[in-house]
Protein backbone atom coordinates (compact mmCIF):
# COMPACT_ATOMS: atom_id res chain seq x y z
CA UNK A 1 0.00 0.00 0.00
CA UNK A 2 1.40 3.39 -0.99
CA UNK A 3 1.48 6.23 1.53
CA UNK A 4 2.59 9.86 1.47
CA UNK A 5 2.94 12.64 4.04
CA UNK A 6 3.00 16.41 4.25
CA UNK A 7 3.50 18.76 7.18
CA UNK A 8 5.25 18.62 10.52
CA UNK A 9 4.45 18.08 14.18
CA UNK A 10 5.48 21.64 15.01
CA UNK A 11 3.12 24.01 16.78
CA UNK A 12 0.51 25.60 14.45
CA UNK A 13 0.99 22.82 11.86
CA UNK A 14 -0.27 19.32 11.20
CA UNK A 15 1.12 16.09 9.82
CA UNK A 16 -1.10 14.55 7.17
CA UNK A 17 -0.58 10.95 6.07
CA UNK A 18 -2.55 9.54 3.16
CA UNK A 19 -2.78 5.94 1.96
CA UNK A 20 -4.44 4.25 -0.95
CA UNK A 21 -7.67 2.49 -0.05
CA UNK A 22 -9.31 -0.45 -1.79
CA UNK A 23 -11.62 0.57 -4.64
CA UNK A 24 -15.12 1.31 -3.43
CA UNK A 25 -14.18 1.90 0.22
CA UNK A 26 -14.52 5.68 0.04
CA UNK A 27 -12.75 8.30 2.12
CA UNK A 28 -11.73 7.48 5.69
CA UNK A 29 -10.57 10.34 7.90
CA UNK A 30 -8.83 9.91 11.23
CA UNK A 31 -7.98 12.98 13.34
CA UNK A 32 -5.86 13.24 16.49
CA UNK A 33 -4.04 16.00 18.28
CA UNK A 34 -4.44 19.11 20.37
CA UNK A 35 -7.37 20.64 18.46
CA UNK A 36 -9.14 17.44 17.49
CA UNK A 37 -11.71 17.42 20.27
CA UNK A 38 -12.84 21.01 19.65
CA UNK A 39 -12.56 21.27 15.88
CA UNK A 40 -13.06 17.71 14.61
CA UNK A 41 -16.22 18.49 12.63
CA UNK A 42 -14.68 21.51 10.88
CA UNK A 43 -11.48 19.58 10.17
CA UNK A 44 -13.41 16.63 8.71
CA UNK A 45 -15.42 19.02 6.53
CA UNK A 46 -12.28 20.75 5.24
CA UNK A 47 -10.57 17.41 4.56
CA UNK A 48 -13.60 16.08 2.68
CA UNK A 49 -13.82 19.28 0.59
CA UNK A 50 -10.15 19.13 -0.42
CA UNK A 51 -10.31 15.42 -1.25
CA UNK A 52 -13.49 15.90 -3.31
CA UNK A 53 -12.02 18.89 -5.18
CA UNK A 54 -9.09 16.70 -6.21
CA UNK A 55 -11.37 13.96 -7.55
CA UNK A 56 -10.05 11.31 -5.16
CA UNK A 57 -12.60 8.68 -4.19
CA UNK A 58 -10.84 5.93 -2.22
CA UNK A 59 -8.28 7.12 0.31
CA UNK A 60 -7.37 6.87 3.98
CA UNK A 61 -6.38 10.14 5.60
CA UNK A 62 -4.75 10.56 9.00
CA UNK A 63 -4.29 14.02 10.51
CA UNK A 64 -2.10 14.70 13.54
CA UNK A 65 -3.03 18.27 14.40
CA UNK A 66 -1.08 20.76 16.51
CA UNK A 67 -3.21 23.85 16.02
CA UNK A 68 -3.01 24.27 12.25
CA UNK A 69 -5.19 26.92 10.66
CA UNK A 70 -7.84 25.83 8.16
CA UNK A 71 -5.77 27.00 5.18
CA UNK A 72 -2.71 25.10 6.43
CA UNK A 73 -4.73 21.93 6.89
CA UNK A 74 -6.07 22.19 3.34
CA UNK A 75 -2.60 22.79 1.90
CA UNK A 76 -1.12 19.83 3.78
CA UNK A 77 -3.88 17.51 2.59
CA UNK A 78 -3.48 18.67 -0.99
CA UNK A 79 0.31 18.22 -0.88
CA UNK A 80 0.07 14.74 0.63
CA UNK A 81 -2.51 13.59 -1.93
CA UNK A 82 -0.43 14.97 -4.81
CA UNK A 83 2.60 13.12 -3.49
CA UNK A 84 0.57 9.93 -3.25
CA UNK A 85 -0.71 10.11 -6.81
CA UNK A 86 2.64 11.26 -8.17
CA UNK A 87 1.85 14.89 -8.87
CA UNK A 88 4.06 16.52 -6.24
CA UNK A 89 7.32 16.18 -4.41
Amino acid sequence: MNTAQAGTLESMDCLVTVSEAAPGTGVKIQIAGSSASRFRTAMEKKAAEVIASMGVKDIELSIQDNGALDIVLGARIEAAVKRLIGGGR
